[in-house]
């Protein structure tokens, strides 16, 4: 799936490295740099794919994810906002109305070791179907070597938020993740509070555990790729860690059967404490991705 965005025909060429695509209904921004290859979706502006010079790729895009208008793309980094998991009302959509609207390049720049773009998402009456509130909502993506993301919400309100990142890795089987603390909520075992022991969360079935006490770097040791990814989380309260197990992975129409196997969800979140943004302070959450080879 990666590959075919980077085949896409070029319509607009908006830089020597940037372009506009498009696959099936939705636009497609892509960097093409010396330094790092991505892709991200105006929708949602939604990080499709980020491989640094040298490296696998290093997120995961679900073959069989639909491109469609105001539908959730499975992969990558959707943006969570501003509700986490289901909504309080039935009728409204799972992890927020951000990643399903589109939104506007603002600002792009570039230099010798990467490209830096910025995406905006402002109310409107479409947003106050969903949420009552005035807001601005940038994300900022500095991709290089490594891969910084922020989301910033400028307004008075309060919210959760999550990016929730899908990695790449070689086989689920052989992955661990080491710091991201000790005491989590369970949400596939009726959301009690366990602790983690041994300080590595592993994933022999479907795992679907909020950290509540999570350290400021996660590390995802993929033995089969012999690669470690750090996710350093900035302006958090929480990590989630995620897989779907066989089952799951099967009863989702936007996976393949298998498509749990290769991948692992660890995503920098405020799940169980609302952020305030102000004013004169806007609501923050960052993340840093970072690959480093196993000696």
């Amino acid at each position: 799936m990666i590959d075919s965005i980077f085949a896409l025909p070029v319509l607009e060429q908006i830089t020597p490295v940037i372009s506009l695509r498009k696959m099936d209904e939705l636009d497609v921004v892509v960097v093409e740099h010396p330094k790092v290859r991505a892709s991200l979706t105006l929708q949602g502006a939604h990080l499709l794919s980020w491989k640094p010079a040298g490296e696998e790729e290093v997120l995961w895009l679900s073959a069989t994810t639909p491109f469609s208008k105001g539908v959730a793309i499975r992969g990558g980094v959707p943006i969570c906002w501003p509700w986490f998991g289901p909504a309080a009302q039935k009728d409204l959509p799972s992890h927020g109305f951000a990643r399903n609207l589109p939104w506007t390049l603002k600002a792009h720049n570039e230099d010798d070791n990467g490209v830096v773009l910025t995406f905006e998402l402002q109310s409107s009456e479409v947003t106050k179907q969903y949420w009552p509130n005035d807001f601005t909502l940038y994300a900022r993506f500095k991709l290089g070597a490594t891969c910084e993301m922020e989301l910033e919400a400028h307004g008075e309100f309060e919210t959760f938020s999550a990016l929730h990142t899908y990695f790449n890795v070689g086989d689920i089987d052989a992955v661990k993740v080491s710091g991201l603390g000790d005491r989590y909520i369970d949400k596939v075992n009726d959301a009690k509070e366990g602790v983690l022991t041994d300080g590595v969360q592993t994933f022999p079935d479907r795992t679907d555990r909020v950290y509540l006490n999570p350290e400021a770097c996660s590390v995802i040791h993929d033995g089969a790729l012999k690669r470690t990814i750090d996710v350093i989380h900035h302006h958090h309260c929480n990590v989630v860690g995620w897989n779907p197990g066989p089952a799951l992975s099967q009863a989702m129409a936007d996976m393949p059967d298998d498509g749990y196997k290769t991948f692992v969800c660890v995503e920098t979140a405020c799940a169980t404490a609302t952020q305030k943004a102000s004013e004169e302070k806007p609501s923050r959450l960052a993340q840093t991705l970072r690959v480093t080879k196993k000696a």
